[in-house]
């Protein structure tokens, strides 16, 4: 079988294997389609934290079960699936108090531990979650949502408020959905047009403001002086990431989404004035999944999904993904 490995920051190599062997309480998995998303970017260019290399990318899956044993979910051969891709220990407090997307000893898949750009997976198959009723697009957009879905729940953001979400990129599209979906008014901010002009034709946002702007009096303007109950940062740059405490009320909450490889530094008096809640939201829980597939339909996918070629393109084309010009948002890889 064929599979794709990033073996040094900037170079994909395309080889051949055998089919991996099923152990003990794995699922032998058949990949539909792997999204694409800033975690494999950033590998990519080798910017990404908690990353070695060699490594086959992927983590957003829609996939098909080949094989597997008998199992408590009643999963089978045939069943349409999605991966979770956080592998926790469930031994370690974090998982003991539920929070396993934050587990001690956590292996992400494509991050940790060998990914899905391969034709066939084995994988652990209490990770699996059964969609037989959505498409293998609609599937591999799932994880993405997921992390979205996390930040609104752990921030307990509820109707009526009035957030900010810093970048619109498939995350930041998410949390904005997401907090839609829960009865929240968004404010989406950004440096592109273009992602901003998506957002409002396609998610509906009324207010998406560039930040090269004034954006902190935009943002009082239209709260009339409150600023946002809460920001979300969905960029993982340093200059966002520091800014963000701008946009935020008295009182409020300040949620990083994004991932910095480097140090953050913020004014104490800042934010000891606001009472500020600073928190960070890491991957998702079945919750989170269960959520986003309960209101997929919900979701743009179409437009969503920008780009999409098939797994013997996606060397050729993975460059063009990191060009703001090319108007990607979501690309899908596509082994069917």
């Amino acid at each position: 079988m064929k599979y794709i490995i990033c073996e040094k920051p900037h170079h994909f190599k395309l080889l051949e294997k055998e089919v991996p062997l099923k152990k003990e309480g794995e699922a032998l998995l058949k990949v539909h389609r792997v999204g694409i998303c800033g975690t494999d970017l950033h590998a990519y260019v080798g910017n990404q934290a908690f990353f070695k290399y060699p490594r086959i990318l992927g983590h957003e899956l829609a996939a098909e079960i080949i094989e597997i044993d008998e199992n408590k979910e009643k999963l089978k051969v045939g069943d349409q699936v999605i991966v979770m891709p956080y592998v926790s220990c469930g031994t370690c407090i974090a998982c003991k108090n539920g929070k396993t997307n934050c587990c001690a000893n956590i292996n992400v898949l494509g991050v940790h531990a060998d990914g899905g750009m391969q034709e066939i997976i084995s994988v652990k198959a209490d990770l699996l979650i059964p969609v037989n009723h959505l498409s293998f697009n609609e599937m591999a957009i799932i994880e993405p949502l997921a992390i979205g879905a996390h930040a609104i729940r752990r921030s307990n953001v509820k109707i009526g408020d009035t957030i900010v979400v810093i970048g619109c990129g498939p995350i930041g599209i998410g949390l904005i959905k997401l907090a839609q979906i829960v009865g929240a008014n968004v404010i989406a901010l950004d440096v592109n047009d273009e992602r901003l002009n998506f957002v409002k034709k396609e998610v509906g946002v009324a207010h998406a403001i560039n930040v090269m702007g004034k954006p902190k009096e935009i943002i009082a303007k239209i709260t009339g002086g409150d600023m946002a109950t809460a920001v979300f940062d969905a960029t993982g740059n340093r200059k966002a990431l520091e800014s963000g405490i701008d946009y935020m009320s008295n009182g409020g909450k300040y949620i990083l989404v994004g991932l910095s490889k480097g140090e953050l530094t913020y004014s104490h008096p800042q934010i000891h004035a606001k009472e500020t809640t600073l928190m960070c939201s890491r991957n998702a829980t079945q919750e989170d999944f269960q959520f986003v597939i309960k209101h997929i339909k919900e979701f743009p996918t179409k437009s969503f999904i920008t780009h999409q070629v098939h797994f013997s393109e996606m060397i050729k084309n993975f460059d063009s993904w990191l060009l703001p010009e090319t108007g990607v948002v979501k690309a899908i890889v596509n082994f069917d």
